[in-house]
């Protein structure tokens, strides 16, 4: 059984349960507001959401920026991340998403620096950790970087890029979770 709300205009709001025996208690609260709908401008409700990372190891030039090559998706809520071609997250929803990137590298004799860049539109955005310490070979280091970006849900795309300067083979690891090259992304407030 539903509860039904007529207007004096001759509309109607219908409150439906689910088919259940439970009980559900709704609760109003005694104050004037506006409920928050999933039509609702600014409330990301079912927006794009990813979680990309490296399903191998990358060879890469030594003090190169380069693409992280991000080809396994754990979940790509909207199918707006290309882990066969581009390597990069292009949401077809407009607003403000929450960027989240990690880059384990290392160089097979000697490493002097690592950093882990978010690129829009083919364009440094975001510079995040970056550690020059020389270290012996064969030592991994795991970077982040996070930060909030605006992308117009059409044209605007984003990719993960890292760099490495060392000496002997360079390359982005991708040893198995949590260990691995990754980036994740969540619309967290509409454009409107």
């Amino acid at each position: 059984m539903g509860v039904k709300l007529a207007a004096a205009s001759g509309g109607s709001i219908e409150l439906v349960p689910t088919n259940t025996a439970s009980n559900f208690t709704v609760t109003v609260p005694a104050g004037t507001g506006t409920m928050l709908t999933t039509v609702t401008a600014g409330v990301p409700i079912n927006g794009p959401a990813f979680n990309a990372y490296a399903g191998s190891n990358q060879t890469v030039t030594s003090s190169v920026e380069t693409k992280v090559q991000l080809n396994t998706e754990e979940f790509d809520t909207n199918l707006n991340f290309d882990s066969t071609t581009n390597y990069r997250f292009t949401p077809t929803v407009a607003g403000y998403y929450q960027v989240n990137g990690v880059l384990r590298g290392s160089a097979a004799t000697s490493l002097t620096l690592i950093m882990v860049l978010l690129y829009k539109n083919g364009g440094l955005y975001f510079r995040g950790q970056e550690n020059g310490y020389t270290l012996a070979g064969g030592a991994a280091v795991q970077l982040t970087l996070s930060t909030i970006v605006y992308l117009n849900g059409s044209t605007d795309y984003l990719e993960l890029y890292g760099r490495i300067d060392g000496t002997g083979t360079c390359y982005f690891q991708a040893s198995g979770a949590p260990y691995t090259s990754r980036m994740s992304g969540a619309l967290i407030r509409s454009a409107v």
